[in-house]
């Protein structure tokens, strides 16, 4: 009998363009972002590299037409949006120019009633912000935690990447990459994209001795 993977994870539009899979590892930051009724209409979303966090704010402002920015590319001026997205928002502790920056648009967000919702890789006690009322503002926020994304949402994106890319893969090809594989979406992406370019030079379909392969001349990406 041929074997098969069991991949029962809802979807939800991405951008209008990709899925976006719900598993264990992400679920509670799912509804929690659903829900909306965020304490103060600020929410901090959370989780490791690779995780999803990007992935999960960039739906998010999709559906709330949300402006979407960089914390270390805050430009001057407050934007003119329904709602807002701050990314990496860790990533600019200690810049006090950049701290101050965020701590006007927060006030901004939360004297105009607009959503805000912002990604790190941690909690703000752990970022050694050099600005008081910013720290005590964000520490003050409601947090998302995603989790490393888990066994079958990692195989649900392989596989809806390969069929994005027309590609035809066994089942447990897939199931054997899975303890090998370096564990981010972004890996993931790299790794596909290496499968596929090996095939066609081969003009072969994608084998466990191929993928094999392949695994062997790829190296995580640093964080």
């Amino acid at each position: 009998m041929t074997r098969q993977l069991t991949l029962d994870l809802p979807v939800r539009p991405a951008l209008g363009r990709e899925d976006f899979f719900v598993s264990p590892s992400n679920e509670l930051a799912v509804a929690t972002l659903d829900r909306g009724d965020w304490p103060g209409g600020k929410l901090l979303l959370i989780g490791p590299a690779g995780s999803g966090k990007s992935h999960l704010a960039q739906v998010w402002a999709g559906a709330e037409s949300a402006g979407v920015f960089i914390a270390e590319k805050l430009l001057d001026g407050l934007p003119d949006a329904r709602a807002i997205v701050v990314e990496d928002v860790d990533r600019i502790a200690g810049d006090k120019a950049a701290e101050t920056q965020l701590f006007h648009l927060h006030n901004h967000a939360q004297a105009h009633r607009i959503p805000l919702l912002m990604t790190a890789r941690s909690a703000p006690t752990r970022w050694g912000l050099v600005l008081p009322d910013l720290a005590s503002r964000l520490e003050a926020t409601a947090l998302a935690t995603l989790l490393p994304p888990d066994d079958a949402l990692l195989a649900a994106v392989l596989v809806k990447l390969f069929s994005d890319r027309q590609i035809s893969v066994a089942p447990l090809v897939v199931e054997r990459l899975l303890p090998r594989i370096d564990r981010s979406f972004a890996g993931l992406h790299r790794l596909v994209a290496a499968l596929d370019a090996a095939a066609l030079s081969r003009k072969r379909p994608i084998t466990w001795t191929i993928a094999s392969e392949v695994l062997d001349t790829l190296s995580p990406e640093t964080p």
